[in-house]
């Protein structure tokens, strides 16, 4: 038995209670929304199914198709998250995603995404960022528990001054608007996936999906949305600067005591690559890094 990773899990679970109260306590986010309150079908529309009274959607995919929703709105700022339970068993080559987008040419993107495996290995929990159309900001993890096993809730923070990626409300990414970085710039509507990316997502693409195991099934919960609304104004996401939204006060522009000491912990114990010390995609890293 790994008692050293028991060991660490349960650090882990103790964090959480502390910074469950000071990062999502009292912010009143409404829960039991609906799908169909909040987002709709954007394809695949025969590889979806609603369940509990829109409470809780499914997306499947076989060898004919995947599916994807998205959200009605377009937002320029908030926190957005949802629980989610990936696909299990011989899942290489499939990814299921939770992410921000823009719409048009050189968009802004914020990533999460699950990238499944064959005979027992751990799915990996890809992050990454595209801004103004660049990506390569690729960071991954092997997560403290399994994601196909049960529902775990995965929060993106978005506001003027930081993107935080959050694992059962635990920081794992942080990525700071300072020192002339390049940062999301454009609305951007909150989408979920499920795809065939057998080209690149497990073993560098070497492992393609195996369809005599499918179909594949991501289950999604928890519909609402806490963010600014953009739609119907300029396309600047400046409108959602204010300080008077409650992701965008003073305890959402860094993360606390707290939090930094999770973050550090979870990034020493669970990260097993960031972009920034690649010195094969990167000679020179690039400004974020530093």
């Amino acid at each position: 038995m790994d008692y050293m990773r028991i060991f660490s899990v349960f650090v882990v679970t103790l964090w959480i209670i502390r910074v469950d109260a000071r990062v999502f306590g009292g912010r009143g986010i409404e829960k039991f929304v609906t799908f169909g309150q909040n987002y709709v079908v954007k394809w695949g529309q025969s590889h979806f199914s609603t369940l509990h009274s829109g409470e809780e959607v499914d997306l499947y995919i076989d060898q004919s198709s995947g599916g994807g929703f998205e959200s009605k709105d377009s937002y320029g700022s908030g926190l957005f998250e949802m629980r989610i339970k990936v696909p299990g068993g011989n899942t290489g080559g499939i990814v299921t995603a939770f992410y921000l987008t823009s719409k048009g040419g050189g968009h802004d993107e914020i990533d999460f995404e699950f990238l499944g495996n064959n005979n027992g290995k751990p799915v990996t929990l890809q992050t990454n960022l595209f801004l103004n159309g660049e990506g390569n900001r690729e960071e991954r993890f092997l997560l403290w528990f399994n994601p196909t096993k049960h529902y775990h809730t995965y929060g993106l923070l978005w506001n003027p001054y930081q993107i935080v990626f959050y694992v059962d409300n635990i920081p794992i990414r942080v990525y700071k608007n300072e020192n002339g970085v390049s940062y999301p710039s454009k609305p951007m509507q909150v989408e979920a996936s499920l795809w065939n990316g057998d080209d690149w997502a497990t073993d560098g693409g070497r492992t393609k999906v195996n369809w005599s195991y499918s179909p594949f099934i991501a289950h999604f919960r928890d519909f609402a949305l806490s963010g600014c609304n953009i739609d119907g104004r300029s396309n600047n996401v400046g409108a959602c600067e204010s300080s008077n939204y409650w992701w965008n006060a003073g305890k959402y522009q860094r993360l606390s005591g707290n939090e930094q000491k999770l973050y550090e912990h979870v990034r020493s114990k669970y990260m097993n690559y960031d972009y920034c010390t690649d010195r094969s995609k990167y000679q020179t890293p690039p400004r974020e890094c530093y």
